[in-house]
């Protein structure tokens, strides 16, 4: 089979440093939510998953995925002749992935993006889009990288007769496997994983009748469309003038995505309405990050400005519509810089960490705000557990991307590092400190439940009034389960009262209710996922609560302009 993939002879003997591809079936095997190649090995004398998954695999799988795998095994006492099963990541690509494959590519000592994207024919924006911004921790990292229409020459003759042709070339007697590239140097290191290479000679077609219809387009929205295109085609996302003249020219540049779906969903901001709105992204007006205030035709908005591809942030906005998610109000790409430009609704009192860490702010966010603010945001992350598909999982719930309106009602912010779709396992661990699932620390599973798991740490913060990980680096929840959780129910109010927030403790804040909203917390904290509760329980849990907590004093609160909250 590899040598029916590489187009050799049984007998021939690959060239030192010739890349290999070793198919693989990839998928879900007995039942597993995860997709991923099964590979039977059997265990040698001195062998521990660590030392496979690190040496003879190289990097493709980790050794907590394999260890999930293999349940009924004691990594810890294997018997030489064990037969066990190694998880070789992979990931088919979606269509939103306009890609022929993805390969899972191990990063190797001295690779960055930019010399990965130039050795497969890829341009580096587009592995940003997939993986998010280079990771800090380069060596053995692995990220996705996509084969797009013109695949690299260095890659066996049959992926490129394969790819020349728009016909499919006849499969195999078994099922269309997919392939591990392997680079077969003197040290035998691994180098990749091609997830279902193929032939998608018919989506291309349908991407140029796609951009022919969006130039189309472009031309009838007149200035609309001059706000974003400054040429003929589009590059990595951004619009950009000869793409017919980059595609000639060795396939660097390609079609990532079809803007034209959100030109009439949404205003399309030109760069000097932003500039003049923010006085040319002025420091004054920094709200944090890289979000500026801008003032444009007498309505106040929050700019977003990246670096990178906004193209999959704007996918799962497009998808999301309630009153406790931040709205997006337009968007603008630069492609003079490639700057793109994220427009939302500007939510006035800003972040809920800045109001529990400020002393003043704290007294005057009173239990009631705060359990509303709870409430809201478990009715934001409701929304997007249940009610879009794929699912959407934000990946990076945390306080400072909770906003609080002029009602110090609740929006959640910051959707860069979201992800549609269910139970995946990734290798590029990305998140805040304190707020980061066991799981998907240790496995890199992404499941609705590391939202879960987040949302209990908020939850500790609005009790607590501290921040998710103090100046040692001991996280918030480890804490609490020191102090709080752990002990007799019966006597959960006193720990609470001993542990919350100094700015309650002044209040005559009704014990029962920080109690419930703790012990809704602890149960969102569990460390196994499966027993962490979903978002419809929690946010009924809380609702409940709040119509108990109906009759306290300050029964809703507001800001007026100077910022002052008076009830009402």
């Amino acid at each position: 089979m590899v040598a029916h993939a590489n187009n050799l002879s049984t007998a021939a003997a690959p060239a030192t440093g010739q890349p290999l591809l070793v198919p693989l079936q990839c998928g879900c095997p007995s039942g597993s939510p995860n997709s991923y190649a099964p590979m039977q090995y059997q265990i040698a004398s001195g062998d521990t998953y660590w030392i496979i998954s690190t040496t003879k695999l190289q990097n493709l799988t980790q050794y907590q995925a394999v260890e999930r795998v293999n349940p009924t095994l004691v990594p810890t006492n294997l018997d030489v002749g064990t037969m066990v099963t190694f998880p070789i990541f992979c990931q088919c690509p979606a269509a939103a992935d306009n890609a022929t494959a993805l390969v899972t590519y191990v990063m190797q000592p001295g690779d960055t993006y930019s010399t990965i994207a130039a050795a497969f024919s890829v341009d580096a924006q587009s592995l940003v889009s997939l993986n998010g911004p280079e990771p800090r921790t380069q060596q053995f990292a692995e990220i996705l990288v996509p084969l797009r229409r013109q695949v690299p020459g260095w890659l066996p003759p049959i992926v490129l007769r394969n790819n020349a042709s728009a016909t499919p070339a006849a499969p195999p007697p078994s099922a269309s496997p997919n392939a591990t590239v392997v680079r077969n140097d003197r040290n035998g290191v691994v180098t990749g994983l091609a997830v279902g290479l193929g032939v998608v000679g018919a989506l291309w077609l349908l991407q140029m009748l796609l951009l022919a219809c969006l130039c189309r387009r472009l031309r009838a929205n007149g200035r609309r469309g001059d706000a974003v295109l400054s040429g003929d085609g589009v590059e990595g996302g951004v619009f950009a003038k000869g793409s017919s003249a980059a595609a000639a020219g060795g396939g660097e540049r390609f079609l990532v995505s079809d803007m034209s779906e959100w030109l009439d969903k949404y205003r399309v901001f030109t760069v000097e309405e932003l500039e003049r709105g923010t006085g040319g992204f002025d420091d004054a007006h920094l709200v944090n990050g890289s979000v500026y205030k801008a003032n444009i035709d007498g309505l106040v908005f929050a700019v977003k400005k990246m670096k990178w591809d906004a193209c999959e942030e704007l996918k799962i906005l497009q998808k999301v519509n309630h009153s406790n998610l931040v709205k997006l109000e337009g968007f603008c790409i630069d492609s003079a810089t490639g700057d793109c430009y994220l427009v939302y609704e500007y939510v006035e009192n800003g972040s809920l960490d800045l109001w529990l860490l400020d002393r003043d702010h704290a007294r005057r966010l009173n239990w009631r705000a705060r359990l509303h603010i709870a409430l809201d945001l478990a009715h934001g992350l409701q929304y997007i557990h249940e009610h879009t598909w794929p699912r959407v999982v934000h990946k990076d719930m945390k306080s400072s991307n909770v906003l609080l309106d002029a009602r110090m009602r609740a929006k959640i912010a910051n959707f860069g590092l979201a992800k549609t779709g269910h139970n995946a396992i990734t290798t590029h661990i990305v998140g805040t400190q304190g707020y980061i699932a066991p799981e998907y620390l240790a496995d890199g599973l992404v499941t609705t439940k590391i939202d879960v798991f987040a949302y209990g740490v908020v939850l500790l913060e609005l009790v607590s009034g501290r921040e998710a990980a103090d100046e040692s680096g001991e996280p918030l929840w480890a804490d609490a389960e020191d102090r709080v959780f752990r002990g007799r129910d019966e006597r959960l109010e006193a720990r609470v009262a001993a542990w919350m927030d100094p700015a309650l403790a002044e209040q005559t804040c009704p014990l029962g209710s920080v109690a419930t909203v703790v012990s809704v917390a602890r149960a969102c904290l569990h460390k196994d996922p499966s027993k962490r509760p979903s978002m419809v329980d929690v946010a009924y849990t809380l609702s409940k609560a709040d119509e108990h907590f109906a009759d306290y004093s300050g029964e809703s609160v507001s800001v007026d302009g100077s910022g002052e909250i008076a009830a009402r």
